[in-house]
């Protein structure tokens, strides 16, 4: 009777103690059902970290401006061959293409018909000695003799107007000499400058006349050489104002520097001088003409080559350039950057751009130096937004490194 009863307590003891496994193991599931609802409650409710921006300090710095602008090359000096007298071309004494001297000869036009006029002028002038010889004497006996009243006052005038005709007479063989011998030389046509000469218009057989339209042939100076480049009367405008204002200083002394860019996009490895620029407006374009004087020892530049000049304006000792990237656009077009305020959040700034320096704009208006300029992270970011900043490094900023990742 007792080993049943205490078989029954036993019994009892083990209901109750499973009864009180499951209600504790039934409470906990409902206080982690409760608690996971409370924590994600609790996390959305959070505010989000800030997000991670690369940022760079605006700094102000000494900057040389340049502009540049298009152009031709031109021949620093131009003249065309023509021929002064008049004949057959019996030959062409240079290689076209070639370079000439100044007064190499070029062309020989047969010179036999003037070289007949010059001989007969030289005579002339002989004949024309011999007879005064003659009459000077004369004219000094007389000079004598009418003083003793041995001739008439008339005798003596005749022969000293005769002495006059006749020396007045000898004076003008020896300018039909020289004209004759001008003419003579001129049969050989020769440069009248040094440079390049191009194709010959005539060969030997041709006839050719004093002043005729067509010129035989046309020499260039291209060393050094001219280059013609066009600039906005708004532009020039512009620099004169910055200038007079101070907020441009001079880059150099005399004569501004030019560079040139050739058409293939290589760099001329001659440096230039601004020369003048002109003081007409044309009135189609509203431009001036600007003109470049440049070495050209190896005739590398040739006249009519299509070429860009980039011309030193003047030296901005205060300027802000900014990464373009840093730079977008608002609804209205206005160049906009975001900036790091003193209170962490991001700032958004409206600029003033005037034009870009290498791969960055220079900003006159709405930065200052020492401003936190957000370069990278702007898609994760708006105005008023609480932001990190992360300063990034020249070299970090060249390669176009990234921040890290906001995280999630």
């Amino acid at each position: 009777m007792q080993v049943k009863e205490k078989a029954g307590s036993v019994s009892m003891r083990s209901v109750t103690g499973c009864l009180a496994l499951a209600l504790l193991l039934g409470a906990a599931v409902t206080l982690s059902a409760c608690e996971k609802p409370n924590a994600e409650a609790a996390q959305e409710g959070a505010a989000p970290p800030p997000a991670q921006v690369g940022v760079v300090t605006v700094q102000a710095e000494k900057v040389a401006l340049t502009t540049e602008l298009p152009g031709r090359t031109a021949a620093y000096m131009i003249s065309e061959v023509r021929p002064q007298v008049g004949g057959i071309v019996l030959k062409r004494l240079f290689e076209e293409g070639s370079d000439v001297k100044a007064g190499q000869v070029l062309y020989q036009i047969d010179p036999a018909t003037y070289q007949a006029a010059y001989d007969n002028a030289k005579a002339a002038l002989a004949k024309a000695k011999a007879n005064v010889t003659s009459i000077r004497l004369k004219a000094q006996r007389y000079k004598e003799l009418v003083g003793i009243d041995a001739v008439s006052k008339q005798d003596y005038d005749d022969a000293t107007a005769s002495l006059a005709a006749a020396e007045a007479e000898i004076e003008a063989d020896k300018a039909a000499l020289e004209t004759a011998r001008i003419n003579l030389n001129y049969t050989k046509v020769t440069a009248p400058i040094s440079g390049r000469i191009g194709k010959s218009v005539f060969t030997p057989g041709a006839l050719v006349t004093a002043g005729q339209a067509e010129a035989l042939a046309r020499v260039q100076q291209l060393d050094p050489i001219y280059v013609d480049v066009t600039q906005s009367t708004a532009d020039v405008l512009r620099l004169r104002r910055d200038l007079a204002s101070g907020r441009l200083r001079s880059a150099a002394a005399n004569q501004a520097k030019v560079k040139l860019v050739l058409e293939d996009g290589s760099s001329y490895d001659q440096e230039g001088s601004l020369q003048f620029s002109d003081i007409t407006v044309d009135q189609t374009t509203g431009s001036i003409t600007l003109r470049a004087v440049f070495p050209n020892p190896h005739h590398e530049l040739l006249p009519g080559m299509y070429v860009r000049a980039v011309l030193e304006e003047g030296v901005n000792d205060q300027a802000i350039l900014v990464p373009q990237q840093a730079v977008s656009r608002d609804p209205k077009g206005n160049p906009i950057a975001m900036v790091v305020d003193a209170n962490g959040t991001a700032g958004q700034r409206e600029l003033k751009t005037e034009r870009t320096v290498g791969d960055k704009w220079l900003v006159s208006e709405g930065l200052k130096p020492g401003d936190q300029l957000i370069v990278d992270g702007l898609q994760h970011i708006r105005p008023g937004a609480p932001v990190k900043p992360v300063d990034l490094s020249p070299s970090s900023e060249a390669a176009g490194q990234q921040p890290a990742s906001q995280p999630q």
